[in-house]
């Protein structure tokens, strides 16, 4: 008989690093866990503030548990590191330094690789569902010997839940992340599997996020949740917040090629928080798996218009692209400008071959995004034509991918904005199109001030920006 993968799930009531790193230490024992070898850390940082965005990354406390925890309970270990790239190209070290990474790594001795300044290498994928033979990653994951995942509890807006699997889109940097990440994003997760597999996830569910991933509203847990396979942890993960793994769809096509289990009766779940208490805990634990002209239908001057879209397995809603950045681009301008629903001009945001005419108030622009939307017909007292340029997986080289540089982006995008913001509508390209790229049309298109120049800001991300850039250039002519 084989035997089943073990999740331990682990009281933990509040960001103590001594007591959480007492927790990390009886996971790893009861698990059987020994780290060796080149060890990395790979946490959740996809964006990190203490005060804007308190609630979207990994806690310190729990890195530092960990890392102590590692420490005192290694083998023979040749590197000890912690590694990441945040999102929406932000640079990592800025958001390493708000979520007070530095000194934690610093006390443990470990080293920091920025996955955004190293070199990628593809690493060749062997299964007959993947999207693509080859995926690029940073070198040091490519050479780790014993990865440590370490994922937020959050609820996701575009996969509905985001733990193991899902943080494994941090494995990649700006030019290859927003490869697949649209109508293919589940896929792409489930891909990604092939490049490493953890050898011990912790689980920082003591306040979990709720709704969005980038702006989350925060739910008290009180738990720390461990195990050694990411669908056997993300099962239980999602029980925990009382869904059904299958609705989970990066969970059910990795456990398909056979990564792991999705059958709760396949797992042993041990620890002293029992899993009825847990669920009915968070019985009123909040998603948002809204369509955007639903969830944006009552909220004030932006409406949705959205359409139907270009790949058989998903022709009603691109849940992996443009629409959830929409709304994560929404709740970031909503923290810093709580009234922003109000204070926004009237915008209609198209997306997907739309058919039918645009019923538009008089003053109401119009933002047409992504590569797959179309649409032919009036806009106003005008005629407008927007042709879809969308490629499916395919047709897309990911060894010839264009530049994600944030001051690169923020330019043209700010450009092709700005030249049309007295004109009815613009065409925002890409696919999908960034949240960051969302973020400048709307304050464009919008009238809103631009939250990427908030003094709070603007200079110590392009600081951390030009270290990025120096440090990359060193890296790449060393390697």
């Amino acid at each position: 008989m084989t035997a089943k993968q073990k999740v331990i799930i682990m009281r933990c009531d509040d960001y103590d690093p001594a007591k959480i790193e007492g927790i990390i230490k009886e996971g790893m024992q009861e698990l059987g866990v020994k780290p060796s070898g080149r060890v990395l850390l790979k946490p959740n940082t996809v964006i990190a503030h203490p005060d804007i965005f308190p609630h979207a990354f990994t806690r310190k406390e729990v890195l530092d548990g960990v890392l102590g925890a590692t420490r005192a309970l290694a083998g023979e270990m040749t590197e000890l590191a912690v590694g990441e790239r945040s999102g929406i190209t932000i640079p990592t070290r800025y958001c390493f330094k708000q979520a007070g990474y530095p000194k934690i790594i610093r006390k443990h001795r470990a080293r920091t690789h920025y996955f955004d300044e190293t070199r990628q290498v593809p690493v060749s994928l062997q299964q007959d569902q993947s999207l693509r033979n080859n995926i690029f990653v940073p070198k040091p994951v490519a050479d780790a010997d014993f990865l440590i995942n370490l994922p937020k509890f959050k609820a996701h807006p575009w996969c509905r839940l985001t733990l193991s699997l899902k943080n494994f889109i941090g494995i990649q940097d700006d030019r290859h992340r927003l490869v697949d990440h649209n109508l293919f994003l589940e896929h792409k997760i489930a891909d990604l599997q092939e490049v490493i597999q953890p050898k011990f996830i912790a689980v920082d569910a003591i306040t979990a996020g709720q709704k969005m991933m980038l702006t989350p509203t925060p739910f008290h847990m009180g738990a720390i949740v461990m195990g050694t396979n990411s669908c056997a942890v993300d099962t239980v993960g999602c029980h925990m917040v009382n869904i059904q793994p299958a609705d989970v769809i990066h969970l059910r096509l990795t456990a398909e090629r056979g990564f792991g289990p999705m059958d709760l009766e396949e797992i042993e779940v041990t620890g002293d928080f029992p899993l009825d208490e847990m669920q009915a805990r968070t019985r009123d634990f909040k998603f948002c798996m809204e369509n955007i002209d639903t969830y944006f239908r009552n909220s004030g001057n932006l409406r949705c218009t959205v359409g139907t879209f270009p790949e058989k397995h998903s022709p009603d809603y691109c849940w992996g692209g443009c629409p959830g950045a929409l709304q994560e681009a929404m709740h970031i301008l909503k923290a810093y400008y709580p009234n922003i629903y109000q204070d926004i001009q009237k915008v209609r945001y198209v997306v997907g071959n739309v058919t039918q005419p645009l019923e538009l108030d008089d003053d109401e622009k119009v933002i047409f995004a992504g590569d797959c939307t179309s649409y032919s017909g009036p806009l106003g007292d005008q005629a407008v034509s927007i042709a879809s340029s969308y490629r499916t997986t395919g047709k897309v080289d990911e060894k010839k991918t264009k530049s994600n540089d944030m001051v690169l982006k923020t330019i043209k995008t700010l450009l092709a904005a700005y030249f049309r913001k007295n004109r009815r509508y613009v065409h925002a390209k890409g696919c999908p199109v960034s949240v960051g790229d969302h973020v400048h049309y709307l304050s464009v298109m919008g009238k809103i001030k631009n939250v990427n120049f908030d003094p709070r800001l603007v200079f110590s991300v392009n600081l951390s920006y030009w270290t990025m850039r120096l440090k990359r250039f060193v890296n790449h002519c060393l390697t």
